[in-house]
């Protein structure tokens, strides 16, 4: 059983790790060559995990195999767009200039209940608020709305809001994220002048965070109690 579980640890850290240099695709954004590879990672893995007699390497040697066979097919799309095409396919027009293109919708095997399902999860209710709609080589589906029908920005009223910038995390559960605090050219002197306004000091402090126009939003973690 411990050989069995430090299999396990092995064989889970290493799928870890090659699923991190895969990249930080969402399981329902991966293309279909990358959805093969995971499941075929996912089937090496498990076979010398569960089965003592398999020396662990014939797990460990295929699913390197596979991390090479994936940067080497995306470094092939990068390059050639043909390939890309190829290997990724291309996306597919299902509604046309608020329009339902049928042809699409049997070549792509896609029902009028799916389209609608997909346009639901697009917080899209009615099908003729739709100008465009596109299923992406990831299977997802993007909405593009009708003119009338998109929700309106500050540009439509010649309005130009102030630049907001980004937030950075300064503390986070008592530990002072330094490398922010370089990032905006401060020190920690400053950071516990600031965050002792809030009565409080870095360590005590759960989270202090600091957005593009200054502000502070700054929560002390909570003391416990003993029992």
């Amino acid at each position: 059983m411990l050989i069995i579980f430090i299999r396990s640890i092995i064989l889970y850290i290493i799928v870890l790790i090659v699923m991190r240099l895969m990249g930080k695709r969402e399981i329902g954004q991966l293309q279909p060559f990358e959805l093969a590879i995971a499941i075929m990672i996912a089937d090496l893995a498990s076979v010398p995990m569960s089965e003592i007699g398999i020396p662990i390497i014939n797990g460990i040697i295929p699913i390197l195999g596979l991390l090479v066979m994936h940067l080497i097919i995306s470094y092939i799309n990068l390059k050639s767009m043909k390939m890309r095409q190829l290997i990724c396919g291309k996306p597919s027009i299902l509604i046309y200039r608020g329009k339902i293109n049928e042809s699409m919708m049997r070549k792509e095997r896609f029902t009028i209940n799916e389209l609608q399902e997909r346009l639901r999860a697009n917080n899209i209710n009615d099908i003729n608020d739709v100008e465009y709609a596109i299923l992406e080589t990831s299977g997802q589906v993007s909405v593009i709305e009708k003119p009338n029908k998109r929700t309106t920005i500050p540009e439509d009223f010649n309005i130009m809001p102030e630049y907001e910038g980004i937030s950075y995390d300064l503390v986070i559960d008592g530990k002072v994220m330094y490398e922010n605090l370089k990032i905006l050219n401060k020190d920690y002197n400053w950071l516990k002048t600031e965050v002792n306004k809030f009565n409080m000091e870095p360590e005590e402090a759960l989270l202090v965070t600091i957005n593009g126009k200054g502000s502070f939003f700054c929560q002390k973690k909570e003391v416990k109690k003993n029992k």
